[in-house]
């Protein structure tokens, strides 16, 4: 059984001129557990409305949200959601912004401190407990976001561009970071990203998304051992091939733009 089944999800939004905007067409896919799946897609394609439904936070008009077997309704808590944005409380430590959510459950202090000391030993954030998000590294940010979704123990994390605003080096260190904490939590992973490299480095498989109206179009099997090499020929043949899907949706988005512009005219 998948630990996570989406089931021909539709999602639609007013556009401000009475008209309607079909963003998500009839999405299916499942996630296995301890998986790692990275979806990927052109800008604007609905990835992030996607995970939100996934996740709880907005209602589908169409289609089914299913978790070990049993259908899940918007509000659930049974994914752990890591935004795009930073959204560390600046007034909180990072062992108080990790313990919120433990908070919110009413778990009692001893639990509480004791799951968090796990947590941030697992993500490699010992000794950095009492500063301030101010008064860490955009990595060490991202860490306790992950910690703070970890720590109340969802059987799912989704992960929106989690990585996107970090440079480079910072990136690459928390794609292993990630992998390695995966290896010991036993996780299973959404991720959404734009970097192809990421993506194949990282995940079991990889869906890519269409313009909107939003399908899934492709699923590659990244087939290629952990720990991987980014620039094995074995890694850039999947990034060229998910590349060329991705430019071919492009270059059907640039034509249906300026055929509207035309009829506009």
């Amino acid at each position: 059984m998948p630990k996570l089944s989406v089931r021909n999800l539709s999602k639609s939004y007013p556009n401000g001129d009475n008209e309607v905007v079909e963003v998500l067409d009839n999405i299916s896919f499942d996630v296995h557990e301890g998986e790692l799946l990275a979806i990927v897609g052109p800008s604007g394609c609905g990835k992030t409305t996607l995970l939100k439904i996934i996740a709880g936070l907005l209602e589908p008009d169409e289609g089914q949200v299913v978790i070990d077997g049993e259908e899940v309704q918007p509000g659930h808590n049974r994914v752990g959601y890591i935004f795009q944005q930073e959204s560390l409380f600046p007034w909180r430590s990072v062992r108080r912004n990790i313990q919120f959510g433990l908070e919110v459950a009413n778990i009692n202090s001893s639990e509480m401190k004791a799951r968090v000391d796990e947590i941030i030993e697992i993500v490699g954030m010992e000794g950095l407990e009492d500063n301030y998000p101010h008064e860490i590294s955009g990595g060490q940010a991202r860490k306790t976001e992950m910690a703070r979704s970890l720590v109340v123990s969802p059987d799912i994390l989704v992960a929106d561009e989690a990585l996107s605003n970090l440079d480079a080096q910072t990136r690459n260190h928390l794609q292993e970071e990630i992998l390695r904490i995966q290896e010991k939590t036993g996780s299973t992973i959404l991720f959404v990203s734009h970097n192809v490299d990421e993506a194949v480095f990282m995940s079991e498989r990889i869906l890519i998304m269409s313009n909107i109206p939003a399908k899934i179009i492709a699923e590659y099997e990244v087939d290629v051992p952990k720990p991987r090499i980014r620039t094995s020929p074995e890694c850039l043949l999947y990034r060229s091939d998910i590349l060329d899907v991705l430019k071919v949706e492009q270059e059907k988005a640039m034509s249906q733009s300026r055929q509207k512009q035309s009829v506009s005219i």
